[in-house]
């Protein structure tokens, strides 16, 4: 029986050190200046094992510190059957995340997995993995973060 929070969400990518520790930081922030951070549980995982045990890639950390967000030291791990028990909301980056996400979802959880970009109002529904590329990239990632995260926090704390 699933007993996650409505007050709760897992933000996952590849390999947890660029899209979702980003994510991760950001709502965490976003809640934060909002007081109301102390309500949720907010995380980031993998759909891989690729880079179990590492912390954000270092582009990531340096946008999220150019727009006044603390630098994430997240160690990445693997999304664990106990997630989708844990988290209301699980997002995902792109249709390979989404895909593994719905396939690794067990049958009695009632977290609710989608892509994070569905909630982007300029329609950019994916967010691309920019590991191998340029800082750019990652501006790119924060600005679809931006957007999508601002319209989560709309809808679930009705603003």
């Amino acid at each position: 029986m699933s007993v996650a929070m409505n007050k709760s969400a897992l933000f996952v990518c590849l390999g947890n050190i660029c899209r979702s520790p980003m994510a991760e930081s950001m709502l965490s922030h976003m809640l934060e200046e909002r007081g109301a951070l102390g309500d949720w549980i907010v995380d980031s995982a993998a759909t891989s094992t690729y880079q179990t045990g590492n912390e954000p890639d270092s582009d990531a950390n340096d946008v999220l510190q150019a727009h006044g967000i603390k630098e994430s030291h997240h160690k990445a791990r693997q999304i664990t059957k106990q997630d989708y028990e844990k988290f209301h909301y699980i997002f995902g980056f792109d249709e390979d995340n989404l895909r593994e996400l719905k396939r690794k979802k067990p049958a009695s959880s009632t977290s609710l997995v989608r892509l994070l970009g569905d909630l982007d109002p300029k329609g950019e529904r994916i967010i691309h993995d920019p590991y191998y590329l340029d800082k750019q990239a990652f501006e790119k990632v924060f600005a679809q973060n931006q957007r999508c995260l601002e319209i989560f926090l709309k809808e679930v704390l009705g603003e």
